[in-house]
């Protein structure tokens, strides 16, 4: 499962690589167009297939009173 998600973070990755690399060339309108939808559209798979392989995040909340001290909530 974890190599099978790792395989498709790859594949999104290397496909994002190739439509920004596309998007440095010469393109018509058009084309421009349909590389930058293709490309948002790896992006949200990527970001999609990461969070379903590493649900668990960390939020750190910081607000101006408590920048700078150290606090750990429970």
């Amino acid at each position: 499962m974890i190599d099978e998600s790792f395989s498709l973070m790859r594949a999104h990755r290397n496909n994002i690589a190739r439509y920004r690399n596309l998007l440095k060339t010469s393109l018509t309108d058009l084309e421009r167009q349909f590389v930058e939808r293709r490309l948002a559209e790896e992006q949200s798979a990527l970001e999609a297939v990461a969070a379903s392989t590493f649900p668990l995040t960390l939020r750190i909340s910081v607000s101006p009173a408590t920048m700078g001290t150290a606090q750990c909530s429970r």
